[in-house]
């Protein structure tokens, strides 16, 4: 499921804001990524609710990297 998604991720690299270059582009994607495991290790004990924040960390901030 990680490499379809990366390769979707690569397929659309300049429809996602990802257009105003490689280096801001993964610093943005990077610091989302370390954001989600933060929150994953954070609730680490509740595996349900660390997967459902870890997911929503991740899709809200590729998400706001997609349009701003």
């Amino acid at each position: 499921m990680r490499l379809a998604w990366f390769s979707w991720l690569l397929r659309h690299f300049t429809e996602y804001g990802y257009s105003q270059g490689l280096l801001r582009a993964a610093i943005g994607t990077t610091a989302v990524l370390v954001t989600a495991a933060l929150v994953w290790f954070a609730l680490h004990r509740h595996t349900p609710a660390a997967v459902a924040a870890a997911g929503l960390i991740s899709a809200l901030g590729i998400g706001w990297l997609a349009f701003h």
